[in-house]
């Protein structure tokens, strides 16, 4: 009976890629959110005003504060390991 060499499966190499396009991708927007941390706030799509009801009044979006931007996900994330590991080390 001849001996079998090990060769790569085609579900290995696909999981394999999936996993590589995962990482990327994660590290891609980790870097976009430590570049721009702010986002334009959704409520009132950077604006920071929000209308009456009846559209003649302007006041101040209560979600960002009249400010339009917010803080994006992956930044509050990165804020959150950062003061985990500056109380680690302290």
């Amino acid at each position: 009976m001849p001996a079998l060499a090990a060769t790569a499966t085609p579900e290995a190499t696909l999981t394999g890629l999936l996993c590589l396009a995962t990482v990327i991708a994660t590290l891609c927007y980790g870097l976009g959110c430590w570049l721009w941390p702010f986002g334009a706030c959704r409520k009132c799509k950077g604006s920071g005003k929000r209308r009456s009801p009846f559209g003649r009044a302007f006041g101040l979006c209560r979600r960002c504060g009249g400010d339009g931007r917010r803080l994006r996900t992956g930044r509050r994330i990165i804020n959150s390991l950062r003061e985990l590991h500056d109380k680690g080390t302290r």
